[in-house]
């Protein structure tokens, strides 16, 4: 006869595949997540332009256009419609220029408190799991920023030490490198160690060659975003492939990309880039995998990985559009849909249809791949909600 936890466990309406992303930018753990089996009930994001992206992605996601630390657990809860310990999965990944190596590091940067601010909405929403992402500067000059953060968990929630992930390694074209934070509730998770998110030895490497296949030329003169919306071959069955154009989750995805892809293989994101003479001879001239003395990006290489890309900066820091790697067959920078690709996202994911934007997006986001990776972990391996209780005596 099994026990009546069980049958009140199971008569509960599910919450255990819930999870919220703060700091979600245009959504890149949201769709590893979806992709992993959750459902992305709300985001927090304080910039309108990535929050209007998110939700042009997300459409049956509450959205919250505002600052993670004026925010309470229980607004958040609320925009939500959980209770305190309902919740499956807080996460997010606070910003991060003052740990950056890339550019000035500045410990004083207010931007920094926003990693403690994610670990009180963790105490004050008691998920059954959370996930932080960051730079990995953050282990070399954030020692008080963590230790501030850290000691607002509950006293009973497991951490696991900071894991270094490294893109790559997980099925991404890029080496992009990030640390990822992971703690959780022992009593609604199965324990779990580091060693669980290591990468499958069986993940297919995936090459910018693989990434870019079935993209056409990108004309300089595309700058409208009508005119960025152009065909894209199919891939093949690989994984990435299938993650490319299918393996849409439901609820999720712009209606517009969806069916423009389905009827005739159109992708946005074509926009070209205007090069003087002198640049495009002197990119002509680069070898794979060389760097431009002026420009100071490398010429892609086929059978690389794309490095780090670059989000550039905000209207607060002047505006900077990031510099962007050179296409290793044409003389020109990358575009936002050869960077999505290089990144992991899928051609029906839409991104705001100006470059400076789109770049800012896209550079600023987790890749879909490996979050999914990760996710993927916390929901198969993880979750008790659908075992726990169904101890039966005989």
């Amino acid at each position: 006869m099994c026990s009546y936890g069980y049958h009140a466990a199971m008569a509960k309406k599910r919450t255990d595949d819930t999870v919220i992303d703060l700091f979600s930018g245009v959504g890149g753990l949201s769709l590893g997540a979806a992709r992993a089996g959750f459902r992305v009930v709300a985001s927090v994001e304080l910039d309108a332009i990535a929050a209007k992206s998110h939700k042009d992605n997300f459409p049956g996601t509450a959205h919250l256009e505002t600052d993670v630390g004026k925010l309470s657990g229980e607004t958040l809860l609320e925009a939500a419609k959980l209770r305190v310990g309902d919740l499956g999965g807080l996460i997010g990944g606070p910003p991060c220029q003052g740990f950056s190596m890339i550019g000035r590091r500045e410990q004083a940067d207010p931007r920094n408190d926003l990693f403690v601010q994610f670990f009180r909405l963790v105490a004050e929403t008691r998920p059954a799991f959370y996930l932080a992402e960051n730079v990995p500067g953050i282990l070399n000059g954030g020692q008080e920023i963590m230790a501030r953060a850290f000691d607002k968990l509950p006293k009973n929630y497991v951490r696991l030490e900071p894991m270094r992930i490294e893109a790559q390694r997980y099925g991404a074209p890029t080496t992009r490198t990030r640390i990822f934070f992971v703690g959780y509730d022992p009593d609604r998770i199965r324990a779990l160690t580091e060693l669980d998110f290591a990468p499958d030895p069986g993940i297919k490497e995936v090459r910018v060659k693989d990434a870019l296949k079935g993209l056409g030329q990108v004309r300089a003169d595309w700058q409208a975003e009508e005119q960025s919306w152009r065909r894209a071959e199919l891939l093949g069955k690989s994984e990435f492939a299938k993650r490319v154009v299918g393996k849409v989750p439901k609820g999720v995805g712009n209606a517009i990309a969806l069916e423009r892809l389905k009827a005739a293989q159109e992708v946005s994101g074509f926009l070209g880039t205007r090069h003087s003479a002198e640049t495009i001879a002197r990119f002509d001239a680069l070898a794979e995998g060389e760097v431009d003395k002026v420009y100071r990006s490398p010429r892609l290489k086929l059978d690389g990985f794309c490095p780090t890309l670059r989000a550039g900066t905000s209207r607060e820091k002047g505006s900077y559009q990031a510099v962007r790697p050179i296409h290793p067959k044409s003389p020109r920078v990358i575009s936002p849909r050869e960077a999505a690709r290089l990144q992991g996202f899928p051609d029906w994911f839409v991104f705001n249809p100006t470059k400076w934007h789109s770049f800012r997006q896209i550079g600023n986001s987790v890749s879909p791949i490996v979050a999914e990776q990760l996710m993927k972990v916390l929901k198969i391996r993880g979750t008790l909600a659908s075992t726990m209780g169904t101890v039966c005596n005989t």
